[in-house]
């Protein structure tokens, strides 16, 4: 997100302190809202350098107001059918949105099989979402967790009701979305508006990756710079890395779907959890799941779909032995293990400057920004 947009939603909050409505904010007791000023504010991101362009979808261009809603709507335990857990309870700013859990547990206190992943830069997610793909868009995403039974486990209709009869809630639909009665209020409207909060939540471009990467300046230490010649295999003196395949820049995520070599599997019919194959009915989509973004790794453990890898070392040795067999396992994750070939052998030394070339990738401006917060605090 740019200081700009950061700087408009901080003011906007600042001054416009949460559910405190001036007398002509307040609805007419048949519900009406067309007393309340319906004036949006649009926003245009401005995109760190190396990233691509931002793209909104049409039937929901971000506007402060709807941000603002939607960061509210985002934080509010109201959203649960118990009033104890939002969305922010399994993504929370300091882990760039997890939960810093293996599996994470709803409000009935049962795990669910998969770890929450980071919501850093999801608006660039275009080809599906969760780790295994099953929606397209931000607007059907945010629909699921509300009635999930491992999550907030409550029901669109009775959530509806209370943001209606809500004291300050209809207000805020009204400036977002133009509605003219409470009565208006949808569930639709109300991901529309999570959505937007989430489409924000981008990189700040201010990591030393970013910085000496996209935008020229400095240099990366001796032993990152060695690291980033194996990361990429941009140095015949070192061996390749073949990580550039899987999380390639500026997002350090290709967006694809992948088997990672996690688990063994005889057949293709042999995984405990199909991931992406449960989605498509393709068999050789099983045992795939979403490759993340490796931006702020650091604040995300633990690592993989299901949290088995606590720290980043369990990570880097998995994909140094080269996996486990599956039929499908990705033509790239490959032995690193045998000193007899020098152009794949990744040694503890070479190990330790992939560590320091990945340590790069912190964004400490995106963990700490204000218009990311919890707006009740």
């Amino acid at each position: 997100m740019s200081n700009k947009l950061a700087t408009i939603l901080f003011l906007s909050f600042l001054f416009l302190p949460l559910f405190s409505c001036k007398d002509d904010d307040i609805p007419s007791d048949n519900g009406d809202l067309t007393s309340i000023d319906y004036a949006p504010v649009g926003v245009d991101l401005e995109i760190p350098p190396g990233y691509p362009l931002f793209e909104q979808p049409e039937d929901n261009k971000l506007s402060v107001e709807g941000v603002l809603l939607g960061r509210q709507l985002f934080y509010d335990p109201i959203l649960s059918a118990d009033e104890t857990m939002s969305c922010a309870s399994c993504h929370f700013q300091e882990g760039s949105f997890t939960d810093n859990k293996a599996l994470s547990k709803g409000i009935d206190g049962i795990e669910g099989k998969r770890s929450s992943m980071s919501l850093i830069n999801l608006a660039y997610s275009l080809n599906g979402l969760f780790w295994d793909g099953r929606v397209r868009t931000l607007e059907e995403q945010a629909l699921l967790p509300i009635e999930d039974p491992l999550e907030l486990h409550n029901n669109w209709e009775d959530l509806i009701l209370k943001l209606k009869s809500h004291d300050e809630y209809p207000s805020q639909f009204r400036k977002a979305f133009g509605i003219t009665n409470k009565d208006q209020i949808t569930r639709e409207l109300a991901v529309k508006a999570i959505a937007q909060f989430e489409r924000t939540l981008i990189s700040s471009g201010n990591s030393e990756f970013d910085k000496v990467f996209h935008r020229n300046e400095g240099f990366f230490s001796p032993e990152a710079d060695r690291g980033f010649n194996i990361f990429f295999d941009k140095n015949p003196d070192l061996p390749d890395g073949e990580c550039f395949h899987c999380h390639n820049e500026p997002l350090l995520t290709d967006n694809t779907y992948r088997n990672n070599g996690l688990d063994y599997a005889e057949t293709l019919e042999d995984f405990e959890d199909n991931g992406f194959g449960d989605v498509t009915g393709i068999a050789t989509d099983n045992g795939k799941f979403k490759v993340p973004s490796l931006v702020n790794w650091e604040f995300t453990a633990p690592y993989m779909h299901d949290g088995r890898f606590e720290t980043i070392d369990e990570v880097l040795d998995h994909y140094i032995s080269g996996g486990k067999y599956s039929p499908n396992k990705d033509v790239n994750i490959v032995r690193h293990d045998d000193p007899s070939d020098p152009r794949t052998f990744i040694n503890d030394a070479h190990k330790a400057d992939l560590l320091a070339f990945l340590k790069t990738f912190r964004d400490t401006s995106f963990i700490n920004n204000e218009a990311f917060s919890n707006p009740f605090e």
